[in-house]
């Protein structure tokens, strides 16, 4: 039996950092978001486990047998191997989560076929600070180091066209963190989803900017395509604007396309 699963994209709608934490990490409060596409994963039996990587991206994965996939296998019991084909669709050290996504994928794909553990949330965690979130692939708020998971009562944004632009720039984690200002700008609103990504902000965004300029220049071209809201997802530098209409989304990729055709883009809706 062979299992496919979607990695699917991860946006910040909000992301605010409180403090840094004594252990090293940041106290932060964050809104977790997935678009309906992402990086694609097929899973089959194996007399061990073997990963095959293709796709855009993949030649930015630096050890294919070591990388978050292989050890989301290690990590569950999912029988004697399996061989495991990942489309790599989505940039690397983007803001969206890829890895992580990636990661949440093959969780997916156990559990449908011999279901999860009790202390899966544990040991996706020690995977990555967004893995839990990725496994559901549905709208969260994330507290802690993003690990400690809240639903969101009102998903008012499903199906929300959304645009996800990329300056084919990464920006590692490490560097956007450090380069934060220390300050505390206050909590993230309570609300609908629509509510809280409205009324919040990235805090990552002004240090990301910082380290790759070129994420101003993204930002300010989807601004231009008056969708109703865009940031930054997560430490960058891809972001993502949305719209009330697929029709204003299609105009905006179409606009991205023609007057910056170097970016990298995909189109979607919010799960």
């Amino acid at each position: 039996m062979t299992l496919s699963e979607t990695a699917y994209a991860k946006i910040n709608l909000a992301l605010h950092v409180r403090r840094r934490r004594e252990d090293g990490y940041h106290e932060l409060e964050t809104l977790f978001a997935f678009v309906d596409d992402g990086d694609r994963l097929s899973a089959s039996p194996a007399d061990r486990d073997h990963l095959t990587t293709h796709g855009e991206f993949a030649g930015k994965i630096d050890d294919p047998f070591g990388n978050i996939v292989a050890k989301a296998l290690t990590a569950l019991p999912h029988g004697k191997g399996w061989a495991v084909d990942l489309d790599k669709r989505l940039p690397v050290a983007a803001g969206l989560g890829g890895g992580s996504a990636d990661a949440g994928a093959v969780f997916r794909m156990v559990e449908r076929a011999r279901g999860l553990p009790d202390d899966w949330q544990a040991k996706a965690a020690k995977l990555g600070a967004d893995v839990p979130a990725c496994v559901l692939s549905r709208p969260c708020i994330g507290t802690g180091t993003g690990t400690e998971l809240e639903e969101v009562a009102e998903n008012d944004l499903a199906g929300c066209p959304v645009l996800l632009v990329n300056p084919r720039v990464p920006v590692p984690t490490g560097p956007v963190f450090k380069a934060w200002d220390g300050k505390d700008r206050g909590a993230m609103p309570k609300g609908s989803l629509r509510e809280i990504a409205l009324c919040g902000r990235n805090d990552l965004e002004d240090p990301a900017i910082g380290i790759c300029p070129q994420v101003a220049d993204v930002l300010a071209a989807l601004k231009r395509t008056e969708p109703f809201l865009a940031r930054m997802s997560g430490s960058g530098a891809t972001c993502f604007a949305l719209y009330d209409s697929c029709d204003a989304m299609r105009a905006a990729a179409e606009a991205i396309a023609r007057d910056h055709p170097e970016y990298w883009q995909m189109t979607g809706a919010l799960r």
